[in-house]
Order: C-alpha cells, then structure tokens, then sequence
C-alpha cells in the first residue's frame, strides 16, 4: 500500500526544518544542506519536478546578528529574517549548481494565498518554473516572507506552508524532513517508536505531538499534524522523516519502512474547492443543527437558514466561515451569501445562506 502512494510519482513538496539545516550552535550547517541538495538533485535529474520549502533565514540571521535564541519581538525576527534569507538562497544557489540546477526564490505571506487571482498566479508561476527549458527544470525555493509578514498575514509556520504549497499545486507527495524518525510512541523515553502509517488523526495522536523547545523552530510535530489535515483531506499523502538519515528521500520516494506515512482520503479535492477550504482566516461561524450536519456531510447539500442555531463573528457577504455543530466541532468551511448581520437577523427565507458549490466538507 505504501509503495503505490509514493512510488511512480511526478511532483513532490519537500520541506526542511530548521533543525536539519543548523548546526549545534544553532548556524547553517553547508554539509549537511550539501548531503539535502544532492538528494533532492538526484531526484530532479530522475523526472521528478521537486519543489523546495525552506526554514532557516531566522536561524541564519540570528547567527549573524548575534542571537542565541529566537528573537520574541517582531522587528528582530524580521531583522534576522532579512539578513538569513540572502545566505540562505546564496547557499542553495551554490550547491544545487553543483548539481547542474537552477534555483528560484518565491517568498509568499498568507495573503498572497488567500488572494484568488493571487493564489492563481502563485501556483501559474510555481509550474512555469518546474516546466520550465529542457529537463530538468528550475528548482523553486519557497518560503514565508518573514521580513514583512505580521500576525495576520502569516502561515503560522513552515509545515503549514509545506501543506498549502502542495494543496495549491497539487503536489503528489509532501514530504516534511525534520530531527526526528516520524510521529513516536513514547518520545523522550527509553523505547521510543516510529509510528508506521495514519489513516486518522484523533486525539490520540494529537496527544503525541508536543510543541517545541528549539531555540530557532517553531511549530513541532503539532503543526506537522496540522499540515497532514490539509494535504490528507486534499487527497494527497504525507510522509514526515528524519533529515539526518543517509539517502532518506530516496528510501521514502521507493516505498521502504521510512519515517511516519500519512494516507490521503480517497477523492481529491478540486483547486477552487483546496482554496476555500484551507487558505482562509475565517470570519466567522455558523453553528448547524444536527439535521443540517447531516445534509450537509451526507447529502451534499447547500446550508439553508433553518439550519442555522446561532452565528459568531462580522463576516460579510463573499467571506469564507467556519461551519460547526452545535457541540462546536468544525465540520466544513464555506462563502457566505449574507452577513453576519443578515444571518442574526433571522429574516431570510428560500435562500442559500453558504451554497453547496462554495461550501466544502473537512
């Protein structure tokens, strides 16, 4: 079953934290992003168009500036974030010529995805850049534009951009590289097991994913949870793996026991559809009851105002909200056609309030 999701395959996402890039004093470490360029190299001039997501410009830039711990404030982490990037990208530049590639930078905020003509242009240049001359093509180097991202613009991390660069492609694998084999059994203890394959996150696994005390990361195995709900729901499969482990892209990419595999659900979710359902700071919320739950979920039906128990935020007409149950559990996203305000007011009748063609299920 693994091999069938990952073998035979076109186009893949591979993200590199940060802890697989830096060295124990917390610098970029050129031999090993030397031994991840080959691997990745080798995997071009196979066939496969590879596309780059990077950590590293903060952890480069604090070494140059002379921090030992990730900066707190936004100005300094924006700081770092400027002076590493240009390392970053010099480095990368260097090495994957050595391999006879091609690189290109492509930094994004939050915005620039959720923005649809942007979101469309984004992934237009994306392709064009993996198409592009004779093969192999142009490898893209992808990362946040942490020098000017703010809170609202921003992804949240590197693993949830990893995701949503492969949901908007799409890609036919996501693979997250980082310090540790995949999602453990017992982390930080004398047995410590690699969970083999998910089918399912719940809490259970939820539970195993702690946070992290890098001083450079961010995120941790819960925001790689986190992106394994996006590019599973978008039908596409995960694995997370060990960076520090000799030929592991090639082990992954040929199907062996490798690292922690995420199976995708079975039907893909089309490109309008991916951009509704996960590039999105929601607006708002819309609670359902039980029986608009199920026809929704089961029926493939459009959201009605009788359905509609109680409505949170200021959202307006076009803007995309959460859908929940009454118990609060979010259960699908979709556009609204009315505002808050006109939801409240409970007024309207044989109207759509989120259509089934705008409206997806998670």
């Amino acid at each position: 079953m693994r091999q069938n999701l990952v073998t035979n395959i076109g186009r893949v996402v591979i993200k590199l934290g940060t802890g697989v890039l830096t060295d124990a004093r917390k610098q970029l470490d050129p031999a090993q992003i030397k031994s991840l360029v080959a691997q990745i190299a080798e995997q071009c001039h196979a066939g496969r168009e590879m596309v780059l997501v990077t950590s590293g410009a903060v952890g480069a830039g604090m070494g140059v500036l002379g921090h030992t711990r990730r900066p707190t404030d936004l100005a300094t982490l924006q700081a770092c974030a400027a002076v590493g990037q240009s390392r970053l990208m010099a480095l990368y530049d260097q090495l994957f010529a050595e391999f006879g590639l091609r690189v290109a930078q492509v930094l994004l905020t939050h915005d620039d995805l959720q923005h649809h003509e942007r979101h469309l242009n984004a992934r237009n240049t994306l392709v064009t850049l993996l198409q592009h001359g004779d093969h192999p093509g142009i490898v893209p180097i992808v990362n946040e534009n942490d020098a000017i991202s703010y809170t609202e613009l921003k992804f949240g991390d590197n693993d949830t951009l990893s995701a949503l660069v492969a949901s908007m492609l799409p890609a036919d694998l996501l693979v997250i590289l980082t310090t540790v084999d995949g999602v453990l059994e017992n982390f930080g203890k004398p047995n410590p097991k690699t969970i083999p394959r998910v089918e399912h996150i719940d809490g259970h696994l939820e539970k195993l994913a702690g946070g992290t005390d890098s001083a450079t990361a961010v995120g941790g195995m819960a925001s790689k949870i986190q992106a394994a709900r996006i590019v599973m729901r978008s039908g596409i499969p995960l694995v997370i793996a060990s960076g520090r482990k000799r030929q592991v892209l090639a082990r992954v990419l040929a199907g062996e026991l490798e690292g922690t595999l995420f199976v995708p659900q079975p039907n893909r979710l089309k490109g309008r559809k991916r951009w509704i359902a996960f590039f999105h700071h929601p607006k708002g919320a819309l609670f359902v009851d039980e029986g608009a739950k199920r026809a929704l979920q089961d029926g493939g039906k459009s959201l009605l105002p009788p359905g509609v128990s109680r409505c949170e935020g200021d959202f307006h007409s076009g803007d995309i909200v959460r859908i929940c149950d009454l118990a609060g559990t979010e259960f699908a996203r979709g556009i609204a056609k009315f505002t808050a305000d006109e939801v409240r007011a409970k007024t309207l009748s044989r109207v759509e309030v989120v259509h089934r063609d705008d409206l997806v299920v998670l």
